[in-house]
């Protein structure tokens, strides 16, 4: 495999969610022989469905998105145990499943003891949307109160507890990182980035960044102006143009 390397190019994404995304994306596209995972990948694709009807309130992880009244789906994400995971994170602080209008015995109970209320339901509907927005500040609450629940289970030696909140807030930290490589969105376009003579394209299909080509460019700035102009993209296109321009000036770069 060595000997047929011809270049190495490298992409630098914001967060590893999005990099795990990248490597799944481009694996379904090229099929390289020496690694072909199944469907392009160890981890499963899946999604969070919220819903905030009267009677069934609450987030699940599924395989597909789900249409209906009262139902948002937020993804997709990679890793169905880890997703999982997070949901209960959220769940633990924003208890959106003890706020139907129908509770009855036990789970009556513990909506009583999380201090939840159907009154509540409008009010944590909002929180939750904005933690799966990724909106900082609301990632930020729920992220402090599992911190807070951790740190007082070690000060309690319930050691098994405090273990189980690291995971869900490593967990909510993996599903509210910057990812943008895989979108609900089925779009198609391009974006492109240019700096020191290098002239990056990055490819969008179907709502997944599943390729890109690079070359020497005197002059990118057209090229640059003719891609869709989209602000999440401007960032991560230079830099990886920069990155690139890097890699090709290094003295141990090239072509084999």
């Amino acid at each position: 495999m060595v000997p047929r390397i011809a270049e190495v190019e490298a992409v630098a994404c914001d967060s590893a969610h999005e990099a795990a995304w990248l490597e799944r994306n481009l694996l379904r596209e090229s099929l390289p022989p020496w690694n072909r995972s199944p469907a392009g990948g160890q981890e499963v694709e899946v999604w969070i469905r919220l819903s905030y009807s009267r009677r069934t309130p609450g987030l699940n992880v599924v395989h597909e998105r789900n249409s209906g009244d009262y139902v948002r789906n937020f993804g997709p994400y990679l890793g169905g145990q880890k997703v999982r995971t997070a949901v209960s994170g959220v769940a633990r602080v924003l208890p959106i499943r003890y706020t139907s209008d129908e509770l009855t015995g036990a789970v009556r109970e513990l909506a009583r003891i999380r201090g939840a209320s159907a009154a509540d339901r409008p009010e944590l509907t909002r929180e939750v949307v904005q933690v799966l927005e990724r909106e900082p500040a609301a990632v930020a609450r729920v992220h402090d109160q599992l911190v807070s629940r951790r740190d007082a289970a070690v000060a309690g030696l319930s050691f098994e507890l405090a273990a189980k909140l690291q995971a869900e807030i490593e967990a909510l930290e993996w599903i509210s990182a910057e990812q943008k490589v895989a979108r609900q969105e089925p779009g198609n376009f391009e974006v492109c980035g240019w700096a020191e003579g290098m002239l990056v394209r990055f490819e969008v299909r179907n709502g997944r960044l599943c390729g890109w080509s690079q070359h020497l460019c005197a002059d990118g700035a057209t090229a640059v102006c003719t891609a869709e102009l989209r602000a999440e993209w401007t960032s991560f296109a230079l830099r990886n143009a920069q990155l690139a321009a890097g890699l090709t000036q290094c003295p141990t770069a090239g072509r084999g």
